[in-house]
């Protein structure tokens, strides 16, 4: 997932797209494969995310994008064993903020000289 991150209570779709880093249509396109995602639309039709629709859209994006499943997979694992890999997600979440503090710690050490 891209680093952008962006805190408020509802995400656009261009937003959500990207923070995901892909393109709107496949955000789209997740809403129609997956009973999860029901973003609300507004006065003017657009889709408005919700901060559980992204948990479900972190999930969707971890499932096909990073671990390469289908969506008939992903639909399956997020029903049968959504509970592990929310778990999962935020292990992951926490280890990429400890690995962004430490290489932030890494910048700011003085250059090692080789002998």
């Amino acid at each position: 997932m891209a680093k952008k991150q962006i805190s408020r209570i509802h995400y656009r779709i261009g937003d959500v797209a990207d923070m995901f880093g892909v393109n709107v249509s496949l955000i789209r396109y997740w809403e129609e494969q997956f009973d999860v995602l029901k973003p609300y639309r507004n006065a003017k039709g657009t889709r408005m995310f919700t901060p559980a629709d992204m948990d479900n859209l972190r999930l969707i994006y971890h499932l096909v994008k990073e671990k390469r499943m289908t969506l008939k997979g992903a639909r399956a694992q997020i029903k049968e064993r959504r509970g592990e890999l929310e778990r999962t997600l935020e292990v992951i979440k926490r280890l990429e903020q400890i690995k962004g503090k430490l290489l932030d710690i890494e910048s700011k050490l003085p250059a090692n000289k080789k002998n």
